[in-house]
Protein backbone atom coordinates (compact mmCIF):
# COMPACT_ATOMS: atom_id res chain seq x y z
CA UNK A 1 0.00 0.00 0.00
CA UNK A 2 1.42 3.84 -0.64
CA UNK A 3 1.97 5.32 2.00
CA UNK A 4 1.31 8.90 0.61
CA UNK A 5 -2.51 10.09 -1.25
CA UNK A 6 -3.10 12.99 -3.31
CA UNK A 7 -6.74 13.88 -4.08
CA UNK A 8 -8.51 14.72 -6.97
CA UNK A 9 -11.54 17.02 -5.42
CA UNK A 10 -15.08 17.54 -7.59
CA UNK A 11 -18.30 16.58 -8.58
CA UNK A 12 -18.33 14.50 -10.69
CA UNK A 13 -15.19 13.31 -11.39
CA UNK A 14 -15.34 10.13 -12.83
CA UNK A 15 -14.04 11.73 -16.61
CA UNK A 16 -11.07 13.36 -15.41
CA UNK A 17 -7.85 12.21 -16.74
CA UNK A 18 -5.93 13.46 -14.42
CA UNK A 19 -5.55 10.82 -12.13
CA UNK A 20 -4.20 8.69 -15.38
CA UNK A 21 -1.29 11.12 -15.79
CA UNK A 22 -0.54 12.15 -12.21
CA UNK A 23 0.32 8.78 -10.98
CA UNK A 24 2.01 8.06 -14.30
CA UNK A 25 4.08 10.68 -12.96
CA UNK A 26 4.62 9.67 -9.39
CA UNK A 27 5.56 6.38 -10.52
CA UNK A 28 8.35 7.64 -13.39
CA UNK A 29 9.93 9.47 -10.42
CA UNK A 30 9.49 6.19 -8.03
CA UNK A 31 7.41 8.03 -5.41
CA UNK A 32 5.39 6.02 -3.11
CA UNK A 33 1.91 7.88 -3.28
CA UNK A 34 -1.45 7.54 -5.04
CA UNK A 35 -3.49 9.86 -6.87
CA UNK A 36 -6.91 9.29 -6.01
CA UNK A 37 -9.73 10.56 -7.44
CA UNK A 38 -12.77 11.59 -4.46
CA UNK A 39 -15.65 12.22 -5.83
CA UNK A 40 -17.15 15.24 -3.33
CA UNK A 41 -20.61 16.65 -3.29
CA UNK A 42 -20.57 20.23 -2.01
CA UNK A 43 -22.13 19.05 1.24
CA UNK A 44 -19.17 16.90 1.97
CA UNK A 45 -16.30 19.33 0.75
CA UNK A 46 -15.82 20.66 3.97
CA UNK A 47 -15.34 17.58 5.63
CA UNK A 48 -12.90 15.78 2.68
CA UNK A 49 -10.58 19.57 3.13
CA UNK A 50 -10.37 18.20 6.75
CA UNK A 51 -8.86 14.60 5.20
CA UNK A 52 -6.18 16.54 3.60
CA UNK A 53 -4.72 17.79 6.70
CA UNK A 54 -3.59 13.99 7.94
CA UNK A 55 0.32 13.08 7.35
CA UNK A 56 -0.30 10.70 5.02
CA UNK A 57 -1.62 13.56 2.46
CA UNK A 58 0.89 15.40 0.12
CA UNK A 59 -2.08 18.01 -0.93
CA UNK A 60 -5.07 18.17 -3.88
CA UNK A 61 -6.28 19.15 -6.99
CA UNK A 62 -9.58 20.89 -6.73
CA UNK A 63 -11.74 21.25 -9.94
CA UNK A 64 -15.41 22.13 -11.14
CA UNK A 65 -17.30 23.04 -8.81
CA UNK A 66 -15.30 23.76 -5.64
CA UNK A 67 -12.43 25.95 -6.64
CA UNK A 68 -14.33 28.71 -5.03
CA UNK A 69 -15.70 27.07 -1.99
CA UNK A 70 -12.32 25.62 -1.22
CA UNK A 71 -10.40 28.73 -1.26
CA UNK A 72 -12.26 30.00 1.74
CA UNK A 73 -11.86 26.36 3.50
CA UNK A 74 -8.00 25.86 3.62
CA UNK A 75 -6.24 27.98 6.01
CA UNK A 76 -3.63 30.13 3.46
CA UNK A 77 -4.74 31.21 -0.13
CA UNK A 78 -2.26 32.97 -1.62
CA UNK A 79 -2.44 36.09 -3.56
CA UNK A 80 -2.77 34.41 -7.33
CA UNK A 81 -6.01 32.57 -5.49
CA UNK A 82 -7.68 35.80 -4.46
CA UNK A 83 -7.41 37.60 -7.16
CA UNK A 84 -8.31 34.88 -9.22
CA UNK A 85 -11.23 33.91 -6.93
CA UNK A 86 -10.39 30.32 -7.11
CA UNK A 87 -8.06 28.00 -5.74
CA UNK A 88 -7.47 24.39 -7.53
CA UNK A 89 -4.52 23.26 -5.66
CA UNK A 90 -4.21 22.50 -2.08
CA UNK A 91 -0.83 21.71 -0.27
CA UNK A 92 -0.53 20.17 3.25
CA UNK A 93 2.24 21.42 5.05
CA UNK A 94 2.10 19.79 8.53
CA UNK A 95 -1.73 19.76 9.01
CA UNK A 96 -2.10 23.53 7.64
CA UNK A 97 -3.48 23.97 4.43
CA UNK A 98 -1.99 26.24 1.68
CA UNK A 99 -3.58 26.84 -1.91
CA UNK A 100 -2.94 28.38 -4.96
CA UNK A 101 -3.87 28.69 -8.36
CA UNK A 102 -1.94 26.85 -10.93
CA UNK A 103 -4.26 27.51 -14.29
CA UNK A 104 -2.40 30.83 -14.59
CA UNK A 105 1.26 29.06 -14.78
CA UNK A 106 -1.15 26.35 -17.15
CA UNK A 107 -2.16 28.48 -19.53
CA UNK A 108 0.89 30.77 -20.01
CA UNK A 109 3.47 27.31 -20.49
CA UNK A 110 0.58 26.19 -22.84
CA UNK A 111 0.88 29.34 -24.84
CA UNK A 112 4.77 29.16 -24.81
CA UNK A 113 4.64 25.59 -26.12
CA UNK A 114 2.63 26.78 -28.88
CA UNK A 115 4.81 29.85 -29.82
CA UNK A 116 2.20 32.46 -28.93
CA UNK A 117 3.43 36.07 -27.93
CA UNK A 118 1.72 37.42 -25.52
CA UNK A 119 3.89 40.47 -24.18
CA UNK A 120 2.44 43.48 -25.83
CA UNK A 121 -0.25 42.02 -28.07
CA UNK A 122 -4.19 42.33 -27.90
CA UNK A 123 -6.35 38.92 -26.81
CA UNK A 124 -9.61 37.93 -27.37
CA UNK A 125 -11.07 36.10 -24.13
CA UNK A 126 -14.39 33.94 -25.00
CA UNK A 127 -16.43 33.82 -21.98
CA UNK A 128 -16.25 35.56 -18.65
CA UNK A 129 -16.59 32.72 -16.11
CA UNK A 130 -14.07 31.46 -13.74
CA UNK A 131 -11.63 30.17 -16.23
CA UNK A 132 -11.71 33.24 -17.59
CA UNK A 133 -10.77 34.76 -14.83
CA UNK A 134 -7.46 32.64 -14.97
CA UNK A 135 -7.10 33.54 -18.61
CA UNK A 136 -6.96 37.36 -17.93
CA UNK A 137 -4.41 37.29 -15.11
CA UNK A 138 -2.66 34.69 -16.81
CA UNK A 139 -2.49 37.71 -20.15
CA UNK A 140 -1.50 40.74 -17.14
CA UNK A 141 1.34 38.51 -15.86
CA UNK A 142 2.53 38.57 -19.38
CA UNK A 143 2.59 41.62 -20.42
CA UNK A 144 -0.32 41.59 -22.92
CA UNK A 145 -1.33 44.92 -24.26
CA UNK A 146 -5.34 44.41 -24.07
CA UNK A 147 -7.87 42.09 -23.31
CA UNK A 148 -11.56 42.03 -24.99
CA UNK A 149 -13.62 39.82 -22.79
CA UNK A 150 -16.69 38.36 -25.23
CA UNK A 151 -19.92 37.15 -23.08
CA UNK A 152 -23.29 36.38 -24.29
CA UNK A 153 -24.32 38.84 -20.62
CA UNK A 154 -21.90 41.72 -21.49
CA UNK A 155 -22.49 42.46 -17.69
CA UNK A 156 -20.37 39.52 -16.76
CA UNK A 157 -17.73 40.70 -18.99
CA UNK A 158 -17.84 43.93 -17.37
CA UNK A 159 -16.68 42.09 -14.33
CA UNK A 160 -13.54 41.10 -15.40
CA UNK A 161 -12.72 44.49 -16.15
CA UNK A 162 -11.11 45.25 -12.90
CA UNK A 163 -8.85 42.08 -12.76
CA UNK A 164 -6.15 43.85 -15.24
CA UNK A 165 -5.22 46.27 -12.56
CA UNK A 166 -2.83 49.59 -13.63
CA UNK A 167 -1.04 47.50 -16.04
CA UNK A 168 -3.62 45.65 -18.47
CA UNK A 169 -6.09 47.42 -20.47
CA UNK A 170 -9.19 44.89 -20.15
CA UNK A 171 -12.60 45.59 -21.80
CA UNK A 172 -15.47 44.19 -22.32
CA UNK A 173 -18.00 43.63 -25.21
CA UNK A 174 -21.37 41.31 -25.88
CA UNK A 175 -20.40 37.55 -27.66
CA UNK A 176 -22.47 38.71 -30.34
CA UNK A 177 -21.66 38.37 -33.98
CA UNK A 178 -23.30 41.13 -34.85
CA UNK A 179 -21.54 43.10 -32.42
CA UNK A 180 -19.46 46.27 -34.04
CA UNK A 181 -16.80 45.98 -30.84
CA UNK A 182 -16.77 41.86 -31.27
CA UNK A 183 -15.96 42.48 -34.58
CA UNK A 184 -13.41 45.11 -34.06
CA UNK A 185 -11.25 43.07 -31.35
CA UNK A 186 -11.36 40.13 -33.48
CA UNK A 187 -9.35 41.50 -35.93
CA UNK A 188 -7.02 43.43 -33.94
CA UNK A 189 -6.36 40.24 -32.06
CA UNK A 190 -3.02 37.83 -31.97
CA UNK A 191 -4.27 34.90 -29.85
CA UNK A 192 -8.51 34.33 -29.37
CA UNK A 193 -9.00 31.98 -25.89
CA UNK A 194 -11.75 29.94 -25.58
CA UNK A 195 -13.08 29.68 -22.08
CA UNK A 196 -16.21 28.49 -22.00
CA UNK A 197 -17.52 24.76 -22.21
CA UNK A 198 -18.98 24.81 -26.30
CA UNK A 199 -17.93 22.22 -28.16
CA UNK A 200 -17.28 20.04 -25.29
CA UNK A 201 -18.00 16.76 -26.26
CA UNK A 202 -21.38 15.26 -24.76
CA UNK A 203 -22.05 18.65 -23.62
CA UNK A 204 -25.57 20.70 -24.46
CA UNK A 205 -23.72 22.61 -27.20
CA UNK A 206 -20.77 20.07 -28.65
CA UNK A 207 -21.27 21.12 -31.80
CA UNK A 208 -21.00 24.93 -31.51
CA UNK A 209 -18.71 27.10 -31.90
CA UNK A 210 -18.46 30.43 -30.39
CA UNK A 211 -16.80 32.40 -33.11
CA UNK A 212 -17.22 31.55 -36.94
CA UNK A 213 -14.32 30.89 -39.04
CA UNK A 214 -14.83 34.14 -40.96
CA UNK A 215 -13.62 36.20 -37.93
CA UNK A 216 -10.50 34.56 -37.35
CA UNK A 217 -7.44 35.37 -39.19
CA UNK A 218 -4.43 33.61 -40.54
CA UNK A 219 -1.53 35.00 -37.96
CA UNK A 220 -3.68 34.38 -35.27
CA UNK A 221 -3.11 31.67 -31.97
CA UNK A 222 -6.83 30.11 -31.29
CA UNK A 223 -7.07 28.41 -28.14
CA UNK A 224 -9.50 25.97 -26.36
CA UNK A 225 -9.37 25.35 -22.63
CA UNK A 226 -11.84 22.55 -23.65
CA UNK A 227 -9.66 19.37 -24.09
CA UNK A 228 -12.27 16.46 -24.86
CA UNK A 229 -12.46 16.57 -28.60
CA UNK A 230 -8.79 17.78 -28.66
CA UNK A 231 -9.92 19.32 -32.32
CA UNK A 232 -13.05 21.23 -31.05
CA UNK A 233 -15.60 23.21 -33.48
CA UNK A 234 -13.64 26.38 -32.12
CA UNK A 235 -10.30 25.07 -33.35
CA UNK A 236 -11.64 23.73 -36.86
CA UNK A 237 -13.26 26.79 -37.36
CA UNK A 238 -9.86 28.91 -36.37
CA UNK A 239 -7.77 26.31 -38.58
CA UNK A 240 -10.13 26.71 -41.90
CA UNK A 241 -8.83 30.00 -41.46
CA UNK A 242 -5.13 29.49 -41.59
CA UNK A 243 -5.26 30.28 -38.00
CA UNK A 244 -3.05 28.28 -35.52
CA UNK A 245 -4.80 25.94 -33.38
CA UNK A 246 -4.06 25.02 -29.80
CA UNK A 247 -6.28 22.30 -27.89
CA UNK A 248 -6.85 22.29 -24.11
CA UNK A 249 -4.55 19.31 -23.48
CA UNK A 250 -1.56 21.14 -23.16
CA UNK A 251 -2.92 23.48 -20.04
CA UNK A 252 -4.33 20.12 -17.78
CA UNK A 253 -1.24 19.00 -18.59
CA UNK A 254 0.54 21.80 -17.49
CA UNK A 255 -1.12 23.27 -14.61
CA UNK A 256 -1.37 19.36 -13.12
CA UNK A 257 2.57 19.82 -13.41
CA UNK A 258 2.67 22.74 -11.16
CA UNK A 259 0.83 21.32 -8.64
CA UNK A 260 3.15 17.96 -8.75
CA UNK A 261 6.09 20.17 -7.87
CA UNK A 262 4.64 21.89 -4.96
CA UNK A 263 3.71 18.48 -3.87
CA UNK A 264 6.19 16.65 -4.06
CA UNK A 265 9.10 19.52 -4.81
CA UNK A 266 10.54 17.23 -7.43
CA UNK A 267 10.49 18.21 -10.89
CA UNK A 268 7.54 16.61 -13.03
CA UNK A 269 8.41 13.98 -15.92
CA UNK A 270 6.45 16.52 -18.89
CA UNK A 271 6.80 14.14 -21.41
CA UNK A 272 5.22 10.94 -19.39
CA UNK A 273 2.57 12.97 -18.29
CA UNK A 274 1.44 14.21 -21.92
CA UNK A 275 1.75 10.47 -22.92
CA UNK A 276 -0.50 9.05 -20.42
CA UNK A 277 -2.57 11.93 -20.77
CA UNK A 278 -3.09 11.30 -24.41
CA UNK A 279 -3.31 7.55 -23.87
CA UNK A 280 -6.57 7.89 -21.40
CA UNK A 281 -8.07 10.14 -23.66
CA UNK A 282 -7.64 8.23 -26.51
CA UNK A 283 -9.48 4.91 -24.67
CA UNK A 284 -12.19 7.23 -23.30
CA UNK A 285 -12.81 7.91 -27.21
CA UNK A 286 -13.08 4.55 -27.45
CA UNK A 287 -16.07 4.37 -24.83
Amino acid sequence: MSSRTIALLGHPVAHSISPAFQQAALEALGIDATYEAWDTPLADLPSAIERLRSGSVLGANVTVPHKVEAMRLVDQPDGLCELVGAANTIVNRDGRLHATNTDVAGILSALKDAGAELAGKNIVVIGAGGAARAVVVAMRRAGAAQVTVANRTEERARALVALGGTELDVRACPLDLESAPLHAAMGAAHVVIQSTSLGMLHGPDEATTPIPTELFRRWQVAFDLVYVPERTPFLEAAEQAGATAVGGLAILVHQGAASFRLWTGQEPPLPVMFEAARAALAARSRV
